[in-house]
This record gives C-alpha cells, structure tokens and sequence, in this order.
C-alpha cells in the first residue's frame, strides 16, 4: 500500500503507433456553412490533426507535466479487490493548511487541478492555504481500470477516501466539478467536513413538501437577467447538446470501439466538448493536444473513461442520493451547462453556506477561471466566513 513516486513516460512505440493511425485517417466530407450546428468543424480537426503529426511534442507536454508532483498508491476497494491509483499531492509550506480533494469528471482528468494548484498552496497571512489532492479516477488518466460491471459513486468515493486517509488526512474538504459534483456529494457521509462545487446541480426547483422555505421563495421571486440567461442556456443544452450522454450511459462499449481505435475520432469527440462547454475560452492547439493525449496514452485506455455514467446513472444510488449535511459551497459560472435555472434551486442539494456569481467561465472553472475558483475556496474557508475551522486544527494560516 506504500506510495510510489509517478513519472509520466510513454513509450516510443506508443509515439509511433499514434503517428501510425494519424497517417491512415480517413476525414469524413462536411456540407457547406454547417460550422458548429453540425458539430465539431472539419477545418478544425483537420488543423489539430495536422499538428498532432506534425508539430505537437508530446514529450515537451510530458516533461512539463511531470513537474507536478506524482504519485501511485494500491487500494482496496470492497467488492473490487486492489487497484493501483494515480493521484497528484501537492502540500502546502503551512503545516496547519486544510486538506482538500480535487475531483475531476469526464472530459476532464487530473490535470485541470494544473492552474489552481499553485493558488491554492500559496502561503499567505490573507487568506488560507491548502494541502491539495487530485486523483485520477478509476478508468482515467494514469490509474488502473476497474475489470468488473457494477462499479458505482459509492465505490468512487470509497477510492478517494481511503486514499485521503492513507495519506493522513482523517478529515478533509472536496472541490468538484462534473462528475466531481456528484462524487462529492456522495463523499459527505464519509471523512468530509465541507464540500464546494463549481456545477451547482438539482433535480428540479424547490418541493414543497421537503424545502417550504425555498418553495415559497421560488414562487414569489422573479427570475433575475443572469438566471435567464442560465434557463435559456440549459434549455439548449438539452435540446442538442445530450447525444454524448445518451451513448455513454447506454451503450458505452459501442462508443468504446471508436474511442481506442481513432485518435482522430477521439480528438474530435472531445474537442467539441471542450470548446461548446468553456465560455469563449481561447484554447491553443497544443493545449486541446495534451488534453486528449492523456486520455489516448492513459492507463485504462480512452474508451474505459465513458463507463462511469452507465455505471454509475444505473445505479440505485443515483435515484436517491441524499440531502448533505456537511457545509457546501456553490460557485456559478454563466456558461456552466449543468447548473439549474436559478440559484435558489441549488440549495436543495445541501446545507449551503457559501455562494459565489461570476460574469465569467464555463464548465471547466479550474482551466478556464483558475483565479476566480481558487478566489471561492479561499473565501468559503478563510477567517470570518462559515468553512473556517471545519477541519479541527487545520485553518490553512501559520
């Protein structure tokens, strides 16, 4: 069970065999003036394609990687037996800094703690610092696959508590996005002492059975300019914009043929995620290739990725994933697809103490809007405010 030091090192043949399948790739035709109506555009993957062969070096994107500091480490998962996960652990220079775990989702990975790890370790007597955890997932990036069916969000959150846990932190806070929201609700019944999500889900507004405050608050509160805009959003979201998880949650293994198979089909499933889901974020070529070389090179395999939501969205669990206690923290992004017409309807998922609204940012808040989400957290747990203290001894100040 003892930590083992990662570096990221993909073999030349690996390099070799992606050249390979990049120089056999068949592009499929595109009708005229269909831009992104259609979905991801042909000038665009042909570009990114080209400099996938041509001029992207993976081994300048590895070697910048690896000076985030690594690790491995074998957990017992009930049911599962061990599995080898990959977590990046950055301490803080604050001996009482506030343990946090970082919780990417799909089609994110371990590296969109990148940006906000420096911030969030930074010592400072302004506000708190922290001692910050970031796993791969099981299925993604550099940790192992899971090898059986049934592998559920309680069996996610099992994994990442037990990795806090060997690595000392008996009580901790989460940041999650995307899949991280969900898991990290499902971590409160565990070690958690707060949790803070930047996609602020809910299953619909306010009951009046169950919230009658929020209810009443619902019914006679107009919907303000920016809560409109968030309603008008989601509703296109989910007239077009839900294909990807119709199949993931359905047919994952069909998808899956396509997804280890074709870097370019890949590429192009991924790319059109990233850029309709960020809010006008100005991603550069070599930035959209390391993000999907992680998921091509991984561990598991690209296709292994999509099973979490047939997994876990068949799951009882899901139906019934309880009100959390623990304090939570909401931070609204404008471009944020899964966040609910109004705020007030977030409340619903827990006992929240701390919200935040940007004029900014899309679904991928570290990546895009690391200063305004590390701002959040800052904010949520310093001196004064409801998170302070939650963890017992760690307040993240010297």
């Amino acid at each position: 069970m003892a930590e083992q030091p990662f570096t990221i090192a993909v073999p030349d043949s690996k390099l070799d065999y992606l050249r390979k399948k990049l120089d056999l790739m068949r592009l499929p035709d595109e009708l005229e003036g269909a831009g992104w109506n259609y979905g991801a555009p042909l000038a665009d993957i042909k570009r990114l394609v080209a400099h996938w062969k041509d001029g992207y070096n993976w081994r300048a994107a590895e070697a910048s990687i690896n000076k985030i500091p690594q690790f491995t480490r074998d957990i017992d998962v009930d049911g599962f037996g061990r599995l080898n996960v990959h977590y990046v652990h950055q301490k803080s220079t604050v001996k009482n800094a506030v343990p946090l775990l970082f919780i990417h989702g799909w089609p994110g990975h371990f590296l969109e703690v990148a940006k906000i790890l420096p911030l969030l370790t930074e010592a400072s007597p302004d506000h708190p610092s922290f001692h910050v955890v970031a796993p791969s997932l099981p299925n993604f990036g550099f940790s192992e696959a899971v090898k059986q069916t049934d592998f559920h969000g309680d069996h996610y959150a099992e994994v990442a508590n037990k990795l806090m846990l060997a690595l000392g932190y008996n009580e901790y806070v989460v940041q999650g996005g995307d899949w991280g929201s969900f898991l990290a609700a499902q971590y409160g019944h565990k070690n958690v002492k707060a949790w803070h999500t930047n996609m602020a889900w809910s299953r619909g507004p306010p009951a009046l059975t169950q919230f009658p405050r929020l209810w009443l608050q619902h019914m006679l509160t107009p919907y303000t300019d920016v809560e409109r805009a968030r309603a008008a959003r989601k509703t296109s979201f989910l007239q077009k914009g839900m294909g990807y998880y119709l199949e993931h949650s359905t047919q994952p293994q069909t998808l899956g043929y396509s997804l280890a198979d074709s870097p370019v089909g890949l590429l192009a499933w991924m790319y059109e995620k990233l850029v309709t889901w960020s809010d006008n974020y100005p991603y550069q070529d070599d930035e959209v290739l390391t993000w999907i070389s992680v998921y091509w090179f991984s561990r598991a395999g690209p296709a292994a990725s999509v099973r979490i939501y047939y997994e876990v969205l068949n799951a009882v669990e899901h139906a019934s994933l309880p009100w959390s206690s623990v304090p939570c923290g909401l931070s609204f992004f404008p471009a944020e697809l899964g966040s609910p017409p109004r705020n007030l309807w977030a409340r619903t998922i827990g006992n929240v103490v701390f919200e935040a609204e940007h004029s900014a940012g899309g679904h991928f808040a570290g990546h895009e809007r690391p200063e305004d989400l590390a701002a959040d957290l800052r904010d949520m747990f310093r001196k004064g405010r409801p998170g302070f203290g939650v963890v017992p001894g760690k307040i993240g100040y010297d």
